[in-house]
């Protein structure tokens, strides 16, 4: 009886540390055709990102080319730094969001249209009104100086005469300014325009667009303060003292701007101003 015990644990003792087998020969249930075989082996390691590597250094300029090469990177990031002045003061974005500023507030809206709004309509009609004037700044000194066959100096009075012909265009009709501010200075009387500085024509063109942008501001208020005072007297003639007569006003002035396609006449006549 003890033997066919020790028997039986030595053949389990073989059967638990004796080496495995192929797996074609132990594995009762075959692959089939079509599969994958697997594999052990241990994937390489990714190679390390390549990262460039920037540097800034500052030197003294060995020739003169370096001197005049930074201080035209200099001036090159002056007119950088200048040019949302430059978009705002010197060409037709002021007048244009002074007006639509107004009928704005004439409308007694408050955040609708939102001021970015109102800000990028003014931009892009400011690019629609001075396209003629932007086109021949780029041909007459951009797309030279690109070319190379103009100094910087040229192709900056190339890019200042157009310009100053918008500014003084806007204000063949009302010298004064121009005159003011050549007094101030002790200048003498203009009789073209290539006897006022251009420092003299930009406040003089600044001041200009304040005073036609507030008349037009006047006009477009008359309309609707005349629809406030209706409502506000028939309000008080009903003794409806405490409704503010800007929320019964306000959707009547909204229908009158909508019947008579207020947003295209406006545009078309702040348009018909510059030219």
């Amino acid at each position: 009886m003890r033997r066919p015990v020790a028997l039986a644990g030595a053949v389990i003792l073989l059967a638990l540390f004796a080496p495995p087998r192929a797996a074609a020969q132990t594995s009762p249930f075959p692959f089939p055709d079509l599969s994958t075989p697997g594999t052990m082996g241990i994937p390489s390691a990714p190679s390390d990102p390549v990262i460039p590597f920037i540097d800034l250094t500052v030197r003294n300029p060995e020739t003169g080319r370096e001197v005049a090469f930074s201080l035209q990177l200099l001036l090159l990031l002056t007119a950088l730094s200048l040019a949302p002045s430059v978009i705002i003061l010197m060409t037709s974005f002021l007048r244009i969001s002074i007006v639509l500023d107004f009928i704005k507030r004439a409308l007694s809206l408050q955040q609708s249209p939102p001021n970015q709004v109102i800000l990028g309509i003014s931009l892009f009609l400011t690019v629609f009104i001075m396209w003629p004037t932007i086109d021949e700044i780029y041909q007459n000194s951009f797309q030279p100086l690109q070319e190379g066959t103009i100094s910087v100096q040229e192709a900056y009075r190339g890019a200042e005469a157009p310009l100053r012909l918008f500014m003084y265009r806007q204000m063949q009709g009302n010298p004064g300014n121009i005159r003011l501010f050549m007094s101030m200075r002790g200048l003498d009387r203009p009789e073209t325009l290539a006897d006022v500085p251009t420092y003299v024509l930009i406040p003089a063109f600044i001041l200009n667009e304040l005073t036609v942008a507030f008349k037009i501001g006047i006009l477009l208020f008359i309309p609707f303060i005349v629809i406030d005072m209706v409502v506000a007297s028939a309000l008080m003639s009903m003794g409806m003292i405490m409704l503010p007569p800007v929320m019964i006003s306000m959707p009547f002035k909204l229908i009158l701007f909508i019947l008579v396609d207020g947003w295209g006449l406006l545009t078309d006549q702040i348009v018909r101003s510059f030219l």
